[in-house]
């Protein structure tokens, strides 16, 4: 499932109306738990993302004679 973070007609799941100052502490709870998951396992998620760039990464072949390449 897809949603678009950014328009709620699009999302699948159904939101209570809520008031300005309900959604800025909300909001501001959910970055809190974001910072604090970060703070521990920031480390962790470095890593994964960091080992699956490299997946995608193409390396040339040794040269047939072992040496270095010619340029």
């Amino acid at each position: 499932m897809t949603i678009n973070r950014y328009n709620q007609d699009s999302a699948h799941i159904a939101l209570p109306q809520l008031g300005d100052d309900a959604v800025v502490q909300i909001h501001d709870f959910i970055y809190f738990c974001l910072d604090l998951f970060e703070a521990r396992y920031g480390d962790q998620i470095h890593r994964y993302y960091q080992a699956c760039s490299h997946d995608d990464l193409w390396e040339p072949p040794d040269p047939p004679d072992g040496g270095e390449p010619p340029f």
